[in-house]
C-alpha cells in the first residue's frame, strides 16, 4: 500500500510528493540481503557513450536499460535518464561520484519513475499527464509557499506546488533547472531534465557523494526528513542488487 505524504522542507523542494513505498524498499521479499550502510552501492556500470552526442543522448544507454528493466522495473527511458545524468556528473564533477542508484531511488520515492497516479514517461522523456504536487498553502503538513512562476509551471498562481517526476518546486528550477535531452528546453516535467539537475543539485549539495557524510547531507538538503533518507537508501540498495524497490 502506497500513501502520499508532502514534508516541509527548505532546501531545493520546499514540499516533494513523497510515495512511501516502505513494502517494496525495506522489506526482503526473495530472501536475498540488501546492502547495507551508506552511500549505497552503484549498480550495474555505465557503458562508455558520447556525452556530447546531439539530441536525446542517454539513448545510447537503451541496450543498458533493456538488460536491467525486468528486474528492476524501472521504465527504460528512466534509467536512461539517470545513467545519463550520472555520466554527465563524472566528468563534470568527479569529486562527486553520484550513482545512477541514489536517482532511482529518490525518482522512485517520488514519483514511481514518472508513473505516478497513471502518468507515462515517453519516449522523449516528457511525463504525461504532468505529474503536479498539492498547494502548498501551509495546511498541516505542508509548507507555505506562496507562488514564484505566476503558475507556469505548476498552474497556480496562488501558491507553488511541485512538479515533474523529480518534484522540484518552481523557483528551484528556476534556478537549477538543465536541458539534458537536447531539445533546447529545460522541463521540469522532462525525466532527462529532471534527473540532471537532481544529480546537479545533490552534488554541488553533498559534495563527496561517495562518502557516508556526504550523501546525507545531499540528501537531507534535498529533504530534510531521516525517514525520506532512509527510504531513498533501502530504494537504490535494491536497485543495487539488481532488484525491483
Amino acid at each position: 500500500m502506497m500513501e502520499g505524504v508532502f514534508l516541509k522542507k527548505t532546501g531545493a523542494l520546499a514540499a516533494a510528493m513523497v510515495i512511501l513505498a516502505l513494502a517494496g524498499c525495506g522489506i526482503d521479499r526473495d530472501h536475498t540481503p540488501i546492502p547495507e550502510g551508506i552511500p549505497p552501492g552503484p549498480g550495474t556500470p555505465l557503458p562508455v557513450i558520447d556525452l556530447d552526442a546531439p539530441g536525446r543522448t542517454a539513448v545510447q544507454l537503451r541496450g543498458w536499460a533493456d538488460e536491467q528493466v525486468d528486474r528492476l522495473g524501472i521504465p527504460a527511458v528512466a534509467l536512461e535518464a539517470y545513467g545519463y545524468a550520472a555520466a554527465v556528473l563524472a566528468r563534470a564533477r568527479p569529486d562527486c561520484g553520484i550513482a545512477w542508484t541514489t536517482l532511482a531511488g529518490i525518482a522512485s520515492v517520488e514519483s514511481k519513475h514518472g508513473t505516478h497516479r497513471g502518468a507515462e514517461v515517453g519516449a522523449d522523456g516528457t511525463v504525461r499527464p504532468p505529474i503536479i504536487g498539492v498547494a502548498l498553502d501551509g495546511s498541516p503538513g505542508v509548507a507555505l509557499v506562496e507562488d514564484t512562476d505566476a503558475g507556469a509551471l505548476d498552474g497556480d498562481p496562488v501558491f507553488d506546488r511541485a512538479v515533474g517526476p523529480l518534484q522540484f518546486i518552481p523557483e528551484t528550477w528556476k534556478r537549477w533547472g538543465v536541458d539534458a535531452n537536447g531539445d533546447g528546453v529545460a522541463d521540469p516535467q522532462n525525466i532527462d531534465d529532471a534527473a540532471l539537475t537532481a544529480a546537479r543539485y545533490l552534488c554541488t549539495s553533498g559534495g563527496d557523494l561517495t562518502s557516508e557524510h556526504g550523501w546525507r547531507q545531499a540528501l537531507l538538503t534535498y529533504n530534510q526528513s531521516l525517514s525520506y533518507l532512509h527510504t531513498v537508501r533501502d530504494c537504490a540498495a535494491v536497485y543495487s542488487v539488481g532488484r525491483r524497490a
